[in-house]
């Protein structure tokens, strides 16, 4: 098979079982992409760290193939991870911040001891928005003090999204074939949308999120980011599962699939009920958006779908203004720091605030005031304001809100455009898919999403597939070595 960055997994595989290439092999052609683009040239700047062993797994994993079979369809694949998720080998794990910059996990997270175990080769770990975008209330998308800037391959002036931007940028750029981002509120679901990929935002407690470090225990999860919706189902069905170290994964007994592929249908959305949202929020997308939002509408309907116009949320215009997230972050930090090796001298949340105050001219180009605002909060979740805050961003985003829509017009999904909807569904806890749907004038990716009810995971990627399917919108960037 001649080399090819945008092959699929399934591609990869037949070519792999074909002998036609070696996982050797595979793992040195993303590794040249990555050294011809990221570090010049167009200076993606979406690959925080290589992992010294990625040559050495790929060998292993070829000689596996050869004595015993494939393990499954990542037996052998490249795969990039963010760098917030544990990894207890030669890789750091930092979230972008200085303060953890020779920082080394204990041990794998529970996704990546999936990934281990499915095959794949961790390439390496890719920048982000620092602390996941939780750090300064103006804090540029994809920038971190450790890593720099994280450019989107489209245009280096278009916005590259947040938090996962490392992710969504380095598999648009073909740096691997897939990455796991992580997503509090729209920090899988933003980048996918702007870097053209396809981006799962699963129901919360689908996949473990031990080991990854945290904002917040009612709405962080990680997902797939990939360049269609196979890989995207094939990634998902390795990570789901329950573990019982992230008590939110017991509800997803005998939901979790291990084997998403049977779902995806290119004829999925013939009967599909999908409701589409516009008051405020396609009042977020510009003419040319707009535009965009109406292709893809017209696309879903000549697909199949039966579309139900301006859908509206009862609770949209609801009170917000949450300060659940600045409570469950200390709580959540403080508990992921607690184990890393003892000998590792940041241990508190007010240790990382008092070592950026420290190295300021180097740490805090944009401020901590999210990090010093959650530091102030008690830390241990007993706050009245901060209880009954999150009962009531539980009972407007879920029976006052998503459900109430869904329920009222019989429908099998919402359909949000651009950057929207992300909130409302993560307070939820519900997933969503991002989809690719177009570019403007000026080569600018469009996306669109899907949101539904818990678990509902199955429906959304035979939507999403044959969306997918009926439109092949997805165009790769186009990169030189120049700068």
């Amino acid at each position: 098979m001649s080399p090819n960055h945008e092959a699929s997994i399934l591609e990869w595989q037949a070519a792999l079982e074909a002998g036609q290439t070696t996982s050797r092999e595979l793992t040195i052609l993303f590794l040249e992409r990555i050294a011809a683009y990221d570090k010049q040239g167009p200076t993606i700047n979406a690959i925080s760290e290589i992992n010294p062993d990625a040559l050495h797994i790929a060998e292993a994993l070829d000689r596996e193939r050869a004595i015993s079979g494939s393990r499954g369809p990542l037996h052998g694949i490249p795969i990039l991870i963010k760098d917030n998720i544990a990894t207890g080998d030669n890789m750091h794990t930092t979230a972008g911040s200085l303060a953890l910059a020779d920082s080394y996990a204990s041990a794998d997270s529970f996704v990546v001891a999936r990934l281990r175990e499915a095959g794949a080769v961790l390439l390496g770990k890719t920048n982000l928005t620092e602390w996941a975008n939780f750090m300064a209330d103006n804090m540029l998308n994809g920038y971190s003090s450790r890593g720099g800037q994280v450019l989107n391959p489209y245009d280096p002036a278009f916005d590259v999204g947040g938090s996962s931007s490392g992710s969504g940028a380095g598999i648009a750029a073909g740096f691997a074939v897939a990455a796991v981002g992580t997503e509090t509120s729209g920090s899988i679901l933003g980048p996918a949308k702007k870097n053209s990929l396809v981006g799962i935002k699963p129901t919360v407690g689908l996949i473990s999120r031990q080991g990854i470090i945290p904002i917040s225990h009612s709405q962080d999860t990680a997902g797939p980011m990939t360049r269609n919706v196979t890989d995207a189902a094939i990634l998902l069905g390795v990570l789901a599962g329950v573990d019982p170290q992230d008590a939110a994964t017991g509800k997803s007994a005998g939901l979790a699939h291990r084997d998403y592929l049977p779902f995806l249908d290119a004829n999925g959305l013939q009967g599909a009920r999908i409701g589409v949202v516009r008051s405020g929020y396609l009042a977020e997308c510009d003419e040319e958006e707009a535009a965009l939002y109406e292709a893809a509408i017209s696309q879903l309907r000549q697909a199949g779908a039966t579309v139900i116009d301006s859908v509206s949320i009862p609770s949209e215009n609801a009170d917000w203004n949450s300060q659940v997230l600045y409570h469950e972050f200390k709580t959540g930090v403080n508990a992921y720091l607690k184990t890393l090796p003892a000998s590792f001298p940041i241990r508190t949340l007010k240790d990382i605030v008092a070592f950026n105050r420290k190295h300021e001219a180097r740490a805090l180009r944009f401020g901590q005031s999210v990090l010093e605002q959650s530091e102030q909060t008690s830390g241990t979740l007993t706050d009245p304001a901060y209880l009954r805050q999150r009962l009531y961003d539980l009972e407007m985003s879920q029976r006052q809100g998503i459900d109430a829509a869904l329920k009222e017009h019989a429908l099998d999904a919402l359909l949000f455009p651009g950057d929207t909807g992300c909130d409302i569904a993560a307070k939820a806890g519900y997933p969503s898919i991002a989809l690719p749907a177009g570019y403007t004038a000026q080569g600018k990716p469009f996306g669109i999403m899907l949101t539904g009810l818990a678990f509902s995971e199955p429906a959304l990627l035979r939507m999403g597939f044959a969306y997918e399917q009926a439109t092949l919108l997805r165009v790769p960037p186009v990169l030189t070595e120049q700068a």
